[in-house]
């Protein structure tokens, strides 16, 4: 019995290892996700912020 728990053990931190390169394509996906959609949404959100900027500004 204890043996087959020391295998288990053993085998899920071998596990552990071999999934770098999974998180590396997760990380450079969502980075390149955000790149897209600040492209395509950045003039748009600084005219956002620009108008509430300056309505703040004429309003105080």
């Amino acid at each position: 019995m204890g043996r087959g728990l020391a295998r288990r053990i053993a085998r899920l931190r071998g596990d552990d290892r071999g999934d770098v390169p999974g998180w590396v394509m997760v990380t450079l996906m969502t980075a390149g996700l955000v790149v897209a959609l600040w492209a395509v949404a950045g003039p748009r959100l600084a005219q956002v912020f620009t108008t509430a900027m300056d309505r703040v500004l004429a309003g105080g």
